[in-house]
């Protein structure tokens, strides 16, 4: 569209939103002025929503950067072991892409370095001595076993599975939720995200701001980072001399300037400022009384582990996205990283399922015991899995390649079914045997949890109706769902 005729018509939509007391700007004017809304509401534009009743509320989703290793935790192969040490068949890397680190060298079969055994009711294999306290959930998670990918490098692979493209700009699952959605609380943002990392810093993982971005959608949808020392949220403190009841006034008669401004040139990235900066003096009375863990059981604080005590440890942020889970949160995202083994799976692997199994299965087992694990969904997995084969050669530090051809991930809660596996990769854990994943399979089926129909959440933007699921055909998993 010509950008004149389309400033135009959003021009005239705003003026016709306004005067009918929907606008974005007026909804945000009327809470500064004493409005009694609790809750944030979707915005005007996004498509009607949900299209169908939801199983979901909210999403809290354990992102592990790096790539966890299946064939180690999650993917028994017996035959690993058989073939320990031998090559892989040709036809079995044929076409195959893999890191530049492995892609012309021999590869040799590589068996866990773990030790399986099955679990629950459902007699899950997991790796019990890595993965204790998970394997202590398994009737109450679903586990998929056939993931796939077309990215094999970290930064496309995540962006992709985050936003539904390999190529950053679009926008994030989050920031499409809370634009659809809206909030359940007007105290705290809708999308929160924080970020941990392997305490020896043994990978160079980078947490790039746009994988909660919010790409060609208003500003405003953007998840907000929490961070692990100061300030959980930058220049969320007023000033020295600035009061509260200071804050106030200044904030009043910003917005009412905004507001004339956002009724001249309806553009809607004032209506988005006005928002934000609301939330931000929201954020300076919701936000202290989020961190302050006095108010939680010594029973609730040993089941995280002890580095539930440590700010920006993987153990807290899985507290926090509870205590954010109860408060109203639409999508909390949680990123780990530590898991790119590959020279020294022997070391690290144990040390990053030491850091991360305890506070993702008591998070599991605090929504339950809350009432809140029903409607909500927790999801566990990396951008993709790990080879099969031993990266280095026999006698150096054990690792294992960048794997997108089959992977694991879990879930539990909001509407997903409980202790059952999905789908199988071949004897080798090399390739999808059956009821392949693909990723964007993966965001329709969360979006139907929510109540929402992938194919019709669109927004225009550049003369396509973009949607999460991008434009290939993607399929909602019904056999996931309970």
């Amino acid at each position: 569209m010509n950008p004149i005729h389309e400033h135009a018509a959003l021009l005239t939509r705003r003026h016709l939103l306004g005067k009918m007391g929907l606008g974005v700007g007026a909804a945000a004017l009327s809470t500064l002025i004493g409005g009694k809304a609790q809750a944030a509401l979707p915005d005007p534009a996004a498509p009607t929503l949900p299209n169908f009743p939801a199983k979901a509320k909210r999403v809290i989703y354990l992102f592990q950067n790096g790539g966890p290793s299946h064939v180690d935790l999650f993917d028994y192969k017996p035959k690993l072991r058989e073939l320990a040490g031998k090559g892989l068949p040709d036809e079995l890397t044929e076409g195959k892409r893999f890191s530049t680190m492995t892609a012309s060298q021999e590869k040799a079969f590589l068996p866990e370095i773990t030790k399986f055994a099955r679990h629950g009711e459902c007699g899950k294999w997991v790796a019990d001595n890595f993965l204790p306290r998970t394997a202590e959930i398994v009737d109450d998670v679903c586990f998929v076993q056939s993931m796939r990918t077309t990215q094999v490098n970290h930064a496309p692979a995540i962006t992709y599975f985050l936003t539904g493209s390999e190529l950053p700009g679009k926008p994030s699952m989050g920031a499409w939720l809370t634009y659809g959605l809206g909030s359940e609380t007007e105290n705290l943002p809708a999308f929160t995200v924080m970020t941990s990392r392997d305490r020896q810093a043994s990978c160079g993982q980078i947490f790039y701001d746009f994988y909660w971005g919010n790409g060609f959608l208003p500003s405003k949808y953007q998840g907000v980072k929490f961070r692990g020392a100061g300030d959980p949220v930058l220049y969320l403190s007023n000033p020295d001399g600035i009061t509260r009841s200071t804050r106030r006034t200044q904030l009043d008669d910003l917005a009412a300037l905004n507001q004339m401004n956002l009724d001249r040139l309806g553009d809607p990235e004032i209506a988005a400022r006005i928002a934000q900066y609301e939330m931000a003096y929201k954020m300076q009375s919701s936000v202290p009384e989020l961190t302050d863990m006095r108010d939680e059981p010594a029973h609730v604080l040993e089941m995280y582990g002890p580095q539930v005590h440590e700010k920006g440890s993987f153990a807290y942020n899985c507290l926090m996205a509870r205590r954010l889970a109860e408060r109203g949160c639409r999508f909390i995202q949680l990123m780990h990283a530590g898991w790119d083994q590959h020279t020294n799976l022997d070391t690290q692997l144990e040390i990053q399922c030491q850091d991360t199994d305890a506070p993702s299965a008591a998070l599991v087992k605090d929504l339950q015991q809350r009432g809140l694990l029903e409607d909500t969904l927790v999801i566990w997995g990396g951008e993709f899995g790990r080879t099969p084969f031993q990266q280095n050669r026999p006698g150096a530090n054990r690792g294992r390649d960048h794997h997108p051809y089959a992977f694991s991930l879990w879930m539990a809660g909001g509407g997903i079914k409980r202790g059952f596996t999905y789908g199988e990769s071949d004897e080798f854990g090399f390739n999808v045997a059956d009821n392949p994943v693909e990723v964007n399979d993966l965001q329709a089926t969360i979006l139907h949890l929510l109540g929402i129909d992938h194919a019709r959440f669109t927004h225009r933007f550049q003369g396509l109706d973009q949607r999460l699921t991008g434009v290939e055909e993607a399929r909602v998993v019904h056999d996931l769902l309970a």
